[in-house]
């Protein structure tokens, strides 16, 4: 059985380089019954890429060309919300 602790590591890990979210990843932790203490005890290493790692899910999907309309703010900040990045840091990359 491999323990709680290197499968949260490993989880996050996994799906920090497929380009998820905090929200999304906790949320899918949750499921699997993690505690969530050490949920955020493993969020923590990567508080401070997070912004990165948004910018990286954008640019892979949109490229490095910004919205032009509206309407296509809206559709990446659905894209990236579902990814499950915050609305304070999708905010701060599409209307800055």
């Amino acid at each position: 059985m491999q323990s709680d602790d290197r499968f949260t590591e490993s989880f996050i890990a996994g799906r920090v380089s497929r380009g998820s979210g905090p929200l999304r990843i906790r949320a899918e932790l949750h499921e699997r019954g993690v505690d969530e203490a050490l949920i955020e005890t493993h969020l923590a290493d990567f508080a401070e890429a997070w912004p990165e790692l948004l910018l990286l899910a954008h640019d892979a999907k949109y490229g490095k060309q910004r919205a032009g309309d509206r309407k296509e703010l809206a559709k990446r900040a659905r894209f990236l919300t579902y990814r499950g990045f915050p609305g304070e840091l999708i905010r701060d990359l599409l209307f800055d």
